[in-house]
């Protein structure tokens, strides 16, 4: 499942070229495409080169994974990094559905099957702001919930301000799911996952509902 890339250029062109293919097939078979991004280090330069990819984009709607409730221009805002990574020249043409503040239902529904999903993973195991120690984790985690996002109260994660996230049960209505994960600390987290380990990342790679990609590379 692990799939080994030299460094984290070479992970960037792969996930990007992944996808390009899967909105492509979403624009083929539907007319229009759904992206989920994700924050954090590990989108950037995937951000970088999906610039280059040749899709028509005025008919793709780009969102996120999670987002801390903040201004959309502050530094921790994701939505802030997707503007200045990802939406520029031909991709500012796509539409943008922000999470915060919370988007009606209906709005996110709508983007269901997301056509590929990005996500991050921190060094305790968790995906999109699904994040151990939450009171209500179990309630995000439950792959069968009705609920699309979930609030995460503040005091978790870093920065620790309070933050809305996709639902398990929402990251598992997708095509696909490219998990990003650089460095052998995180390695190494994935491997425990694997085992068996209680942790957030588990509920994405020991489900079959939908394929996930881990792309794994050295840190810089």
């Amino acid at each position: 499942m692990l799939e080994t890339y030299p460094n984290t250029h070479a992970l960037a062109e792969a996930a990007a070229h992944g996808v390009e293919v899967c909105l492509a097939q979403g624009l083929k078979t539907r007319g229009r495409a759904s992206l989920v991004g994700t924050g954090g280090r590990s989108p950037g330069e995937v951000y970088d080169r999906l610039r280059d990819a040749r899709i028509d984009w005025a008919r793709v709607i780009v969102t996120l994974s999670d987002e801390r409730c903040v201004a959309p221009d502050a530094p921790e805002a994701n939505v802030r990094l997707l503007r200045e990574r990802l939406m520029q020249g031909p991709v500012a043409r796509a539409h943008v559905l922000p999470l915060w503040p919370e988007p009606e239902a209906a709005a996110l529904k709508a983007l269901l099957p997301f056509d590929a999903v990005l996500l991050g993973m921190g060094e305790d195991g968790h995906i999109a702001s699904l994040i151990p120690g939450d009171p209500d984790l179990a309630l995000g985690l439950d792959p069968a919930g009705a609920a699309l996002t979930r609030p995460v109260p503040a005091g978790l994660g870093k920065p620790p301000v309070a933050r809305i996230t996709l639902s398990l049960s929402a990251l598992l209505q997708s095509r696909a799911v490219f998990l990003l994960v650089a460095g052998e600390a995180k390695r190494e987290v994935i491997a425990r996952a694997q085992a068996g380990a209680d942790l957030p990342v588990r509920s994405i790679l020991a489900q079959d509902q939908v394929p996930v990609r881990v792309l794994w590379a050295p840190s810089h």
